[in-house]
C-alpha cells in the first residue's frame, strides 16, 4: 500500500492558489485512476483504490499546510505505512514554475507542511515530489505569493503541469523512486 499525499490548504479561498498544487496534482491522479476522495478521517478527504496497479490511498489533508503532519501521522499509523510507502507532493518556491523534481529524504527546505510531517512522524526519509512554482520577485511577499492565484501566463499551461506531474506520480508508485527519477527529475512538465 502507497499513501500519496497532496498538500495544500482547504477552503474555496485557497483552491487555485500555488501552495494547493499538490492537492490539485494528487486529485488529477485520482481522477487518472478512478479513486473517488469522498471518504473523511485523519483530518482529511481521501479515497483507496489502485494507482498504476498499485494499492493506493490518496489523502488531501484538511488541518491547513502548517498542521499537515496531524492529519499524515494518523493516517500512516492507521495503515501500518513505512516512510518509504509515504510519497508527498508538494509546492516548491526554489524551482522555477513547471519544473519538477523527485526526492527521498532531506530537511524541509522552509516548507511548513514538510517540516509539520517532519515534525510528528520523527522522520524525513519519505518521497518527495517537488512541483515548481517559482518565487516572488526581489523583496516580494513569499506567503502572499504562494497564497495567491496562478498568473494568467502559468494558468494557460496548468492543466499540462498537472497532467505530467501526475503521471510521474504514477511513474514513481508503480516503477518504484529510482526509474521515476531517471524519467522525471528536473523535467519541465510544462511542456
Amino acid at each position: 500500500m502507497k499513501l500519496v499525499v497532496g498538500l495544500g490548504n482547504p477552503g474555496p479561498k485557497y483552491v487555485e492558489t500555488r501552495h494547493n498544487i499538490g492537492f490539485m496534482v494528487a486529485q488529477r491522479l485520482a481522477e487518472q485512476s478512478g479513486i473517488a476522495l469522498k471518504k473523511q478521517g485523519h483530518q482529511a478527504v481521501f479515497g483507496v483504490g489502485t494507482a498504476s496497479g498499485q494499492q493506493a490511498t490518496i489523502l488531501l489533508p484538511q488541518t491547513y499546510m502548517n498542521r499537515s503532519g496531524v492529519s499524515v501521522a494518523s493516517a500512516c499509523k492507521s495503515l501500518g505505512i513505512a516512510p518509504g510507502d509515504l510519497v508527498v507532493i508538494h509546492d516548491d518556491i526554489d524551482l522555477p514554475y513547471g519544473i519538477l523534481k523527485i526526492k527521498v529524504g532531506g530537511g524541509h527546505g522552509g516548507h511548513n507542511g514538510i517540516r509539520s510531517i517532519r515534525e510528528l512522524l520523527g522522520s524525513g526519509d519519505f518521497v518527495r515530489v517537488k512541483v515548481g512554482v517559482g518565487r516572488p520577485g526581489p523583496g516580494g511577499d513569499v506567503a502572499g505569493y504562494v497564497l495567491n492565484p496562478f498568473s494568467a501566463a502559468e494558468r494557460k499551461v496548468l492543466d499540462r503541469v498537472l497532467e505530467n506531474s501526475a503521471q510521474a506520480v504514477a511513474a514513481l508508485v508503480s516503477s518504484g523512486v529510482q526509474q521515476a527519477m531517471n524519467e522525471f527529475n528536473n523535467c519541465d512538465v510544462s511542456i
